[in-house]
């Protein structure tokens, strides 16, 4: 089976399969423009968790923590909850739309960069940011500088944000019901051929999804070695 699988992913990438190429897109695309929003919302957040002192802080920190193992079917049901029909959000109608599987992603994607951005910025200390307000650097200014000398950090909190709402399938599934050349993306689309015994299909999937997930790695390796390589 695995064996077929791995032909059966280069006849699919090489021949143009259209429901590959179709679930493929949507994978991308919704995965890309969710990161984007989650960094958005987690790395001022996780800035500001670094750079602040307030009462109960430690414990803001440990539920961030816990929240990176928050199940995806468990997000699913929570935005469900919020977008299905007499629900607070029922109106918009986006139940089984792109747009409900991206909500759903990126509750799941804030706790994911919040946290680890917190991390990265965090391990700079106090240094820095001491130093930029005794130059009289403005407050924006400062979270520039924190944020340039964070930016591999970072840079690991957006790709890992990534990553995992790529790959995820719970959200999808709930959210945007499977539908064909809709909200149908390369996970959902390999729950269905599976449940259908398509097994080999299946596994092309897969391997179309796992190369997906090593070209984003490989180019951010590119990135963070050009910063490296860099004076």
């Amino acid at each position: 089976m695995i064996v077929e699988g791995f032909l059966g992913a280069l006849r699919l990438l090489f021949t143009g399969d259209a429901r590959v190429w179709s679930a493929a897109f949507t994978s991308v695309w919704i995965a890309a423009a969710s990161t984007a929003v989650a960094s958005g919302v987690g790395l001022p957040l996780g800035f500001a968790l670094a750079a602040t002192r307030f009462r109960g802080r430690e414990t803001v920190i440990t539920i961030l923590n816990t929240l990176l193992a928050l199940p995806t079917v468990v997000v699913g049901l929570f935005v469900y909850g919020l977008v299905r029909r007499g629900s607070l959000l029922g109106p918009l109608g986006l139940l089984f739309t792109p747009g409900a599987m991206m909500m759903g992603q990126v509750v799941l994607a804030v706790p994911i960069v919040t946290a680890l951005s917190h991390s990265a910025f965090a391990a700079l200390g106090s240094a820095p940011r001491e130093t930029a307000l005794m130059l009289g650097a403005s407050r924006t200014r400062v979270c520039l500088t924190m944020a340039n000398e964070a930016r591999r950090g970072l840079l690991a909190a957006v790709a890992a944000a990534g990553g995992r709402l790529i790959g995820e399938v719970g959200v999808s599934m709930m959210l945007g019901g499977n539908i064909a050349g809709y909200t149908r993306n390369l996970t959902t689309a390999i729950a269905l051929e599976t449940a259908k015994g398509e097994f080999e299909f299946g596994m092309a999937l897969g391997i179309v999804l796992l190369a997906l997930a090593l070209a984003a790695n490989f180019l951010l390796r590119r990135l963070k070695g050009r910063e490296e390589d860099a004076p």
